[in-house]
């Protein structure tokens, strides 16, 4: 199969530094990103895994593993809360980290930035926190993850809102055109567009901000799930026009369990909290509450304090980095991964063929005598290959056309290598074949 005792990274990064004077700044760029690899404990050492499956959860440098132990070494205190030396500094932290999350997503005002567990949570605060009347018309694209498909369906339920689904285009990518009737024809009756940025499944980029433009003038709102968008490009929430927009932090080299919610702040302060009790009232009586202003109206209970340490130090560690540079490198490693398994039987690249319109996602439809999830074993098991086999909790869109097979998916991040995308190449190559001569 494959000899894995490689050094993690490439070695072209080696000839490429003899001749540093010929780079262009992209192109330095990119060799410094690759050098990152060191930061990064699992990808040190020979043999290190070929870390595919981005898209779900990120590694984590050195850096945030420290401020996560750190917190519980040396600082365990309530923020927001104490007032003593230990309390203060977890206080001064989440302040630093909310301020880093703001600057982050190009947020201009802190305070509209609510810590949340994830995106998931970020998107459920924002579905059962506002007011909907039956009969409200929730607009959601074919291939949402579920995440940001099921707190709206659950509002057909709860509220008898009318929950209605935009077809992608033949290649899987939004129909701004079909959207644009689509919103003409509702009129006042839509009140919520919800729309991945990235998605999960294909890597596409939704065009946000045409998007918001056209609801706005139909008098509806905009949420977005940046899950995908946020660790990848850069982000201006004001620029794009959005309303609310969601991401995770374990995507982004952060901590598990650890998310945010951005919202414009008069759409804040009109919602209701999802959970409630500590932290979300400014102050109780017997007969009712004061819900305190956000963000901590939407913060219950005691905080994440070592994630937001965490936090706090991936966003300074991915501040160093050009996100622009970081979108162009996954793009080349989705490229050489396309490039390598587009002509194999059985195998079908969800999305557009051109590699630089699916960001740093690779998802393969497979034939039915082709098992995913058989697959990804073999890969690990064979060449230490990482990748994310099934549905990718995108269920709609498969059933939507009947497909009966699942999907393996491959993802980058700016730690990523070249040869990490080769070794995917060479041994999915050969099991498809080793399966397609069965």
């Amino acid at each position: 199969m494959f000899n894995t005792n490689r050094k993690p990274v490439d070695v072209c990064v080696v000839r490429i530094e003899h001749h540093r004077e010929r780079l262009s700044g992209q192109q330095r760029g990119m060799v410094r990103m690759l050098h990152r690899r060191e930061d990064f404990p699992l990808l040190r050492d020979d043999g290190a895994p070929a870390c595919l499956d981005n898209a779900c959860v990120t590694l984590k440098p050195d850096a945030v593993i420290q401020a996560v132990n750190e917190y519980y070494t040396m600082r365990p205190a309530c923020g927001g809360r104490s007032v003593h030396r230990l309390g203060t500094s977890v206080s001064q932290t989440m302040a630093s980290s909310r301020r880093l999350l703001a600057q982050h997503i190009g947020a201009r005002n802190v305070n509209e930035v609510a810590f949340m567990k994830n995106a998931t949570h970020a998107l459920n605060q924002v579905a059962q926190g506002l007011s909907w009347n039956k009969g409200d018309v929730i607009l959601t694209t074919d291939k949402e993850h579920n995440s940001n498909l099921v707190p709206w369906l659950d509002l057909e339920r709860s509220h008898g809102v009318d929950h209605r689904v935009l077809p992608s285009t033949e290649e899987n990518t939004f129909d701004l055109e079909a959207f644009e009737a689509t919103c003409a024809e509702l009129g006042e009756r839509l009140k919520m567009v919800a729309v991945g940025h990235v998605s999960n499944l294909d890597g596409v980029t939704a065009p946000v901000k045409d998007i918001a433009r056209i609801a706005h003038d139909h008098g509806a709102l905009v949420c977005v799930d940046g899950a995908q968008s946020a660790p990848h490009m850069p982000i201006d929430v004001e620029d794009l026009g959005a309303d609310f927009f969601a991401c995770s932090i374990h995507k982004m080299m952060g901590p598990s369990g650890m998310g945010a919610l951005w919202g414009r702040m008069e759409l804040l302060e009109t919602m209701h909290p999802v959970l409630t009790g500590g932290h979300t009232v400014a102050t109780s009586t017997y007969d009712g509450v004061q819900w305190a202003a956000p963000p901590a109206r939407f913060e219950a209970g005691l905080g994440h304090y070592a994630g937001i340490a965490g936090t706090e130090a991936a966003l300074t560690y991915l501040s160093d980095l050009n996100l622009d540079d970081v979108h162009e490198h996954e793009t080349k490693i989705n490229r050489i991964m396309s490039n390598g398994i587009r002509d194999l039987e059985g195998v079908t690249i969800i999305g557009p063929e051109d590699a630089s319109r699916r960001g740093g996602i690779c998802s393969i439809l497979l034939d039915e005598h082709l098992p995913s999830h058989d697959l990804a074993i073999l890969l690990d098991e064979a060449a230490g290959v990482m990748v994310r086999s099934g549905r990718h909790c995108v269920h709609s869109w498969f059933e939507d056309r009947d497909v009966s097979g699942d999907s393996l998916r491959a993802s980058a991040y700016f730690y990523t290598s070249e040869e990490d995308a080769r070794r995917f190449v060479d041994v999915f190559s050969e099991a498809v074949n080793a399966f397609n001569a069965a």
